[in-house]
């Protein structure tokens, strides 16, 4: 059984990293696709930003729809739909085309991700859940880490629709892995959508949604300006700037592994501490990122922490809304990617108003925020108030 739940949770890891690759891979190859295209990179971009508003919108509404189908049947169609989205990304030369190959399965990537996050906490001990959610997230880590250089090798040595090939394989791998090794997943006890959308009643959803969303924007609204950072601030290199980043998705990968175990052995004190320790880590960041050799440590713990950030967002709403998991992960997922728009666009503003290194003061701002939403929910849920309700 044992063996059996480890192949499932391995292709539900290498089915994450399909579709994020399929996400993320995208940012590798912007170039390419305004050439192919005849349109300018900004232009291009929208097949990110667009796919990633799409997943914010259906996050919640998408798992709560599926929520009585088998989850089998359900992970098959978004897997085959993301691979006709890429099989119609590669022939078509209309732009508005392939905005709309991307938008679909945008629309349905909530379902496979709040199912995938579901069945690897089931096939545990309910102690043991963190840990094999940690798992999927490395598919997630995988995508963003590896696609990213792959699809953008693949453009610049072959070309676009290559790229775009290599993201429809493993799509397909995982639908036909899929298809032969996963049994048929029918939904038990189905909870109706009144009972799933009600955790809305509970204060403590929305405050865990709160702190989410600030935690992902601490993340985020640094993260994407990691390159401009290193760039102006830094004054690092082209290679030297790949380098970083990869050094920050390893260690993105290191993060969700060591999460799984912190989450696991003390859930509370994990997140409470979370973003105090990145916080030093952007304090130091904030006085010692003009170095090279300190900004090389500095973005490996920076890389850690940010994969331990992923894991314990799950955990946090899920945990707040255990009756409702499909429901809760789409929540999630809405979250950290709202999350992630409002971090980079108060990023932005930062950097544009005060300057580049500053873009960290967003990170702190966000944090603080975080903790307090983190401190408030502690106390909600607290054994004195329990008692008092």
């Amino acid at each position: 059984m044992s063996k059996r739940n480890n192949l499932l949770i391995f292709i539900l890891t290498i089915g994450a990293f399909g579709i994020i690759n399929t996400e993320m891979g995208v940012i590798g190859i912007l170039p390419y696709i305004a050439d192919h295209f005849h349109i300018s990179v900004s232009k291009a971009g929208w097949l990110v930003s667009l796919f990633a508003l799409t997943v914010s919108i259906s996050g919640p509404t998408m798992p709560l729809l599926f929520s009585g189908i088998n989850r089998k049947k359900a992970m098959l169609l978004v897997l085959g739909i993301f691979v006709l989205g890429n099989i119609v990304s590669i022939f078509t030369s209309n732009y508005a085309i392939a905005i709309i190959a991307r938008v679909i399965p945008a629309i349905f990537h909530p379902i496979y991700f709040s199912a995938a996050f579901t069945m690897a906490a089931n096939s545990v001990r309910k102690e043991e859940a963190p840990k094999a959610v940690s798992k999927v997230f490395i598919g997630v880590s995988a995508g963003m880490v590896v696609g990213v250089p792959i699809a953008s090798f693949l453009a610049s040595t072959v070309s676009f629709q290559i790229s775009m090939a290599f993201f429809a394989i493993v799509n397909a791998i995982v639908f036909i892995a899929t298809l032969v090794f996963f049994p048929s997943m029918p939904v038990k006890e189905r909870l109706s959508y009144g009972a799933q959308v009600s955790v809305l009643k509970k204060p403590i959803t929305w405050v865990s949604i709160v702190a989410v969303i600030l935690l992902n924007s601490a993340i985020f609204g640094v993260y994407s300006y990691f390159a401009e950072y290193l760039k102006t601030v830094t004054n690092t290199s082209g290679k030297s700037i790949s380098l970083m980043l990869v050094i920050f998705g390893g260690a993105n990968i290191i993060g969700n592994i060591v999460a799984g175990k912190l989450l696991t052995k003390d859930a509370i004190k994990s997140v409470v501490s979370f973003p105090f320790a990145l916080g030093a880590v952007y304090i130091v960041l904030f006085l010692l990122g003009q170095f090279t050799l300190p900004m090389a440590i500095i973005t490996l713990v920076w890389g850690i922490l940010a994969g331990i950030g992923t894991n314990i967002n799950q955990y946090w709403i899920t945990s707040a809304a255990p009756e409702a998991p499909d429901f809760a992960n789409g929540l999630f997922l809405s979250s950290v990617n709202l999350g992630t728009t409002i971090g980079t666009a108060v990023g932005g503003l930062f950097i544009s108003e005060l300057g580049t290194q500053y873009v960290v003061l967003v990170g702190l701002l966000s944090l603080v925020l975080g903790v307090v939403f983190i401190l408030l929910r502690n106390y909600m849920h607290s054994p004195t108030k329990q008692l008092s309700r």
